[in-house]
């Protein structure tokens, strides 16, 4: 008979739950022992009962040994962490004073053109002024162009609507009459048609 699945909430009874923490216990401390001996590490176990008796495990050496040897490499690891952070938070703060001194340089570029040259630039604010307004006006000429190029495009679409239109009325015309009211004009400076020599006698 299968086993159904356990739900990972406090056992009521004490009776199961006494067996079930005897059984868990001892099937932790074998994977702790396996663990060690196939990946060659240093496992150190605590375990409290619920009725506050230690079950503990150290697969190599001592766990006074274990827990010294911790306590030598929490330091080191709270300082990395901590010193990553500090590292981040100086990164954050020099982009935001260089964002502001670029703002603060482009509104002193306004004034300045606005203005009609009112107040003095440096040659550093200038030129960061002038690499600002290259960029500006790329942006507005590529947006000036992908508007005319989808206007053509819009005059493209019409004009294949109407050339279509116009296809169709002529050839409603052609079956109408049986006449072909188009006239094609001729490219050798030509008439397509010969003018009879009696016409110039009247």
């Amino acid at each position: 008979m299968a086993r159904g699945k356990v739900q990972m909430k406090r056992i009521e009874n004490p009776v199961h739950r006494q067996v079930t923490f005897c059984k868990r216990r001892v099937g932790l401390l074998k994977k702790a022992k396996e663990l060690s001996v196939l990946c060659d590490a240093e496992i150190g176990v605590f375990i409290f009962s619920s009725h506050g008796k230690l079950f503990e495990l150290a697969t190599k050496g001592s766990m006074q040994g274990l827990i010294e040897r911790y306590m030598k490499m929490k330091p080191t690891r709270v300082s990395q962490v901590e010193q990553t952070v500090e590292t981040q938070t100086l990164d954050a703060k020099k982009e935001i004073n260089l964002l502001k001194q670029e703002i603060e340089i482009l509104q002193k570029g306004l004034r300045y053109m606005f203005d009609g040259g009112a107040g003095t630039m440096t040659l550093d604010e200038l030129q960061v002024l002038e690499k600002n307004l290259e960029i500006w006006i790329y942006h507005v000429r590529s947006a000036k162009m992908d508007i005319l190029f989808q206007e053509i495009q819009l005059l493209r679409n019409s004009e294949g609507v109407l050339t279509a239109a116009n296809k169709y009325l002529q050839d409603k015309i052609e079956e109408n009459t049986g006449v072909t009211n188009f006239i094609p004009m001729a490219t050798d400076n030509t008439y397509p048609f010969t003018i009879p020599d009696d016409i110039f006698e009247c």
